[in-house]
């Protein structure tokens, strides 16, 4: 059962930091082209300042995953270092849980808000619907839940380990 959710976990993280890895890519592709546009074909593209933004926020949620997997998102660190073993275990539990809550209540309300977003659409794309921007919350919570399980079941605590 712990390998099954691990080898998810493991396809799952590594899916969303590929897309948020593409969408960075994304992000420095369209800046260098709005440059461009702007400072030597002296034609500004709006639609790259939109897009561009739309991208960071798509490649945080993505990248938000990782950043749980590695322990790098919630850290008590001190309260970690001075406990016992059961207890650091104990502690394990309880960010775990709370991490979960939290991520539930992002996917809930960031679904919430992206079907309310239907009706409106991007400034500078205007067939475009806000729905598509607004869905990275939803998408990257569903990302961060196998990470958070794989953080509790294999901890990876790379920033407590290397911090001095």
């Amino acid at each position: 059962m712990k390998e099954t959710v691990l080898r998810i976990e493991r396809i799952t993280t590594g899916a969303a930091m590929a897309g948020s890895c593409a969408m960075l890519a994304v992000a420095a592709s369209l800046g260098l082209y709005q440059i461009i546009t702007r400072f030597v074909l002296e034609t500004p593209a709006e639609w790259t300042e939109v897009l561009i933004r739309f991208s960071l926020i798509w490649m945080v949620f993505l990248g938000i995953p990782m950043a749980f997997r590695i322990g790098a998102m919630v850290s008590v660190d001190v309260v970690y270092r001075w406990s016992s073993p059961p207890m650091r275990r104990v502690l394990d539990f309880i960010v775990c849980a709370a991490a979960l809550v939290l991520v539930a209540v992002i996917i809930y309300w960031g679904w919430d808000y992206a079907n309310r977003g239907k009706v409106q659409t991007i400034i500078g794309l205007e067939d475009v619907s806000m729905f598509w921007a607004y869905l990275a919350m939803p998408v990257g919570g569903l990302f961060c839940l196998p990470a958070i399980l794989g953080h509790l079941l294999d901890p990876k605590r790379i920033e407590l380990e290397t911090a001095q």
